[in-house]
């Protein structure tokens, strides 16, 4: 085949849409079959080379169940997870209201292969680690609008893995949550819980996506880091996390989730009382960090 005749094969692949009448799925679909055809061209793909990549995602398919999610495991290690997080929030943010005093929302980052629905809802303060090893840690904040004005009635959705880095979805029989819940705020905007203190951990590797990082060379590790989803009546609803300062791997995450906006500093305290009043007979961690929402524009 010449160069004519696979660019004809690319233009009658995309003639074919020409009836679609979802416009977007038309777009999509369109701007797909070109960027394939052209990414063949250039790699001169082999057919083995293209049936290699077939069964590859053939077994990432076979790899998901109910509590585990090798494809979006493999769109976040290539980074594309997180492409579509910053252009989500870059059209959030051009449609919010221009403001002199406004600050700037919260950055979004990846959901992640772990996140569970249903989390139970607890009151403010509670200590969701109960039966998760690690060293405690007191989280708190607020939640702003732009202008710097608290929210009420945010739900907070937290979790995140052991001090080991292992989530509650990944040990053999678990079925109860572990390290998770949500929260709602009060009229003061602000939120509080204990925890632990996040660990590093490696993405799972006994899948074809833990093939793929050992091709390529890359380190399986992510930063330590507890999770967020925080939604609102009115406001844009973002995904985020808080990642340890410090963590190993805090400038290497194998998932390209780290912003520098959300790296938090962690304080150690000696046993004692808490800012919540509670007394603790061992050293804990705290971490401060106030949460920004921007308004959805109707």
């Amino acid at each position: 085949m010449n160069d004519q005749q696979s660019l004809d094969l690319t233009q009658a692949v995309i003639a074919r849409l020409a009836d679609t009448q979802d416009a977007r799925f038309k777009t999509l679909m369109t701007a797909l079959v070109t960027k394939l055809h052209e990414f063949i061209r250039e790699v001169d793909l082999t057919p083995e080379e293209w049936m290699s990549a077939i069964e590859f995602l053939t077994q990432t398919g076979q790899t998901c169940t109910d509590k585990r999610q090798e494809f979006i495991l493999l769109s976040d290690t290539l980074g594309a997870s997180m492409q579509v997080v910053m252009a989500a929030q870059a059209r959030a943010s051009a449609i919010a209201p221009a403001c002199a005093a406004a600050t700037a929302a919260t950055e979004a980052t990846v959901q992640g292969p772990y996140y569970w629905a249903g989390a139970p809802l607890k009151e403010m303060g509670s200590d969701i680690a109960a039966g998760v090893a690690g060293e405690p840690a007191y989280y708190h904040g607020r939640v702003t609008d732009l202008q710097g004005n608290p929210l009420s009635g945010v739900v907070l959705d937290v979790w995140s893995g052991d001090g080991e880095g292992v989530y509650d979805m990944q040990i053999e029989g678990q079925t109860d949550m572990l390290a998770r819940a949500r929260f709602a705020t009060g009229d003061d905007g602000r939120y509080a819980f204990w925890s632990i203190r996040p660990n590093y951990y490696p993405i799972p590797m006994d899948g074809p996506v833990g093939l793929m990082i050992n091709k390529i060379g890359q380190h399986p590790n992510r930063p330590g880091h507890i999770h967020f989803k925080l939604s609102a009546p009115g406001y844009v609803d973002i995904t985020t996390h808080l990642f340890v300062a410090n963590s190993p791997y805090i400038d290497s995450d194998v998932v390209f989730g780290v912003r520098d906006s959300l790296i938090v500093d962690f304080q150690h305290h000696p046993p004692g009382t808490a800012h919540d009043g509670r007394t603790l007979a061992t050293p804990f961690w705290s971490a401060s960090f106030d949460f920004c929402l921007a308004p959805v524009r109707v």
